[in-house]
């Protein structure tokens, strides 16, 4: 089986004139193209080779957008994945959050209610402490002098008696 092949010779200008027995040159002469016997021999197959190894030429792109669509939804799926691990920690530590809150209202409550005067008392007298008797001031005078106010009296032990020490 053989091939033909047409070659268009290209003139000056891209325009081609044909020249007949007179000198005479017509601007619209009807351009015959030249043609070749192509022989059907091994070169005729290669050439056939070559266009079933482009039958497919789009495969490549195919396969190489396939291929970013699998990526790109494998690293949203990574992305989403650590996005709700990171959710779950955020709400984990939020409850502690929420209970050491809880817990530092408990010990301010606890501190606001022993700070009363009568929670003190008792929990001095719980300590072992005494009351203290009437007390007595020095009052220094502009001179430089000093004055006593008041009677020291040292305080009453636990059993309500005067403790005394010798001086």
């Amino acid at each position: 089986m053989t091939r033909a092949t047409a070659r268009v010779p290209a003139g000056a200008g891209g325009r081609t004139t044909l020249r007949t027995g007179s000198a005479r040159t017509t601007p619209r002469a009807a351009v015959r193209p030249e043609l070749r016997l192509v022989p059907a021999g091994p070169a005729a197959g290669a050439r056939r080779r070559a266009p079933r190894a482009l039958r497919h030429p789009r495969a490549p792109f195919v396969l190489f957008i396939v291929a970013m669509l699998v990526g790109t939804t494998l690293g949203l799926l990574i992305l989403n994945t650590a996005i709700a691990v990171d959710s779950l920690k955020a709400t984990g530590l939020r409850a502690e959050n929420a209970a050491r809150a809880q817990e530092v209202q408990r010990l301010e409550r606890q501190v606001v209610s022993g700070g009363t005067p009568a929670e003190i008392a008792a929990a001095a007298v719980a300590a072992g402490l005494v009351p203290a008797g009437p007390a007595a001031y020095l009052v220094i005078d502009p001179d430089g002098g000093a004055v006593l106010r008041g009677t020291p009296a040292p305080a009453a032990g636990p059993g309500g008696g005067a403790t005394g020490n010798g001086n």
